[in-house]
Parts: structure tokens; C-alpha cells; sequence
């Protein structure tokens, strides 16, 4: 046997020559696999890659990724070193912000139930921190996702949100800006626990909006997080 069962981890081979070559690989992908995290799936292979950070290639990848689709790829030495996942490795998704797992296809999100077809239906939560700018709104990114059914946003102030007469924010979105909450407080640790009575469907990528009463903002910053349910057709075949 050239290399370990699981995890293809090269073995040192009687009387070899060079041992710490194949000692230091066997490491390199322990680094890479071990608490595994992923970085993302560019299609093109990053320039400056940190030892040990590890990407999924994507179909249609290029460069030295060029028909590794589906791939891990571990930067190591000034080159990759690619590995076949298996059907249940985990790993902490950088780019969506979420822990992931492989079902024998796809990564999927932990929390989400697939079909044998590949169809999933999900309760990912959706999380960022935003920086309020200044007026009498401050509108984040889109953090609702697309045909998702949210049954509620949550939020905690990271840093005291200030403005001249403001004496509380509404968190909604445009249209309804207090969807999610009114007269909430402005110190730091003050949370936002909005709740609706029937959950809202969003047909399209939509951002949250926070609304300064009796004033306008001038600064501060808040952690919010999108509760919801998505649901995904079967794979293409």
C-alpha cells in the first residue's frame, strides 16, 4: 500500500530515498484537510496563495485546476496539491459563512435536508455586520437571499449607534421599515429580536434597511441575521 486509505496520505516505503519528501506531503495535506476550511471556489487558481489554504474547484477551472473539478485544492510549496473529497468530510465554507458537508456530489450546508435527486430544502441563517452610514436610513447588502421564506431578522449593536436627536431605530426593508422591529435601542448589546406573525417570501436578493427615529444616524455598526427557508430543484442530469 502506497498511501493511507482515507485520507490518501503517501506512506514512506522501505529503504527510500528522500523520506522527508513524502513525510512532509503526508503533512502538507493533513494541514490542509484537518479542521478543514475552505476559502472558496474561484475558477481561477488564486496567485498568492498561503501555504495550507485550501480551495473547491469549480467546473471550468483553469490553470493547474484544468480538469480537477470537484477537487480540493491545497496551496503548498508554490504549487496545489489536489484531493478527492469524500462523502461526509465537513469543512467551514469561508465565502458563504457557513459549515458545510459533502454528500458524494455537492457541499451542502449543514442544516439542510437533501433529496437522493440532490433536491434540498434549507434554514440556513444569513449573517453580517454592517457599518451604518450616515442619514436617515442605512441600507445593507443583500443579505435576503432569493425565493426564500424568512420568518425573522435578528440583530445586535457591535458599536452605539449615534446621530443628533435619534432616539431609536426600525429595522425592515424598503417599503416596510419596521418589518422587523421599532424603537430599538442605540447602545452597544442592544438586540433586535423581529419576529413576523407570517413568514414573508422574497423573490429577489433584498437588503435590510435601518430606519434612525426622531434624527439621523452618524455612525455605528450592527451584527443582523436573516432566518429562513430555502428550498432547491433536483440536480441536473
Amino acid at each position: 500500500m502506497s498511501s493511507t486509505a482515507q485520507l490518501g496520505l503517501p506512506l514512506v516505503q522501505g529503504a527510500q530515498a528522500q523520506k522527508h519528501v513524502t513525510v512532509n506531503e503526508a503533512f502538507a495535506r493533513l494541514d490542509g484537510l484537518t479542521q478543514l476550511e475552505i476559502s472558496g471556489a474561484p475558477v481561477d487558481p488564486p496567485l498568492d496563495p498561503v501555504d495550507g489554504q485550501t480551495f473547491r474547484v469549480p467546473t471550468g477551472a483553469t490553470g493547474d485546476w484544468t480538469g480537477a473539478a470537484g477537487q480540493l485544492a491545497i496551496a503548498s510549496n508554490g504549487g496545489w496539491v489536489l484531493m478527492s473529497p469524500r462523502a461526509g468530510w465537513t469543512a467551514f465554507d469561508m465565502a458563504l459563512g457557513e459549515t458545510v458537508a459533502f454528500d458524494g456530489v455537492d457541499w451542502r450546508a449543514l442544516g439542510r435536508n437533501p433529496s437522493a435527486g440532490g433536491a434540498v430544502t434549507g434554514l440556513p441563517v444569513r449573517e453580517i455586520d454592517h457599518d451604518v452610514t450616515a442619514g436617515a436610513t442605512s441600507t445593507t447588502t443583500t443579505v435576503i437571499p432569493a425565493n426564500s421564506i424568512v420568518f425573522g431578522v435578528t440583530g445586535r449593536v457591535e458599536v452605539a449607534l449615534t446621530g443628533t436627536g435619534t432616539t431609536g431605530w426600525s429595522l425592515g426593508v424598503s417599503g416596510a421599515d419596521d418589518r422587523y422591529g421599532s424603537g430599538l435601542g442605540l447602545g452597544a448589546n442592544s438586540y433586535a429580536l423581529g419576529l413576523t406573525g407570517m413568514p414573508v417570501t422574497y423573490y429577489a436578493d433584498t437588503a435590510l434597511q435601518l430606519t434612525a427615529l426622531g434624527g439621523d444616524f452618524t455612525g455605528g455598526r450592527v451584527r443582523l441575521a436573516v432566518h429562513c427557508l430555502t428550498v432547491t430543484p433536483p440536480r441536473a442530469f
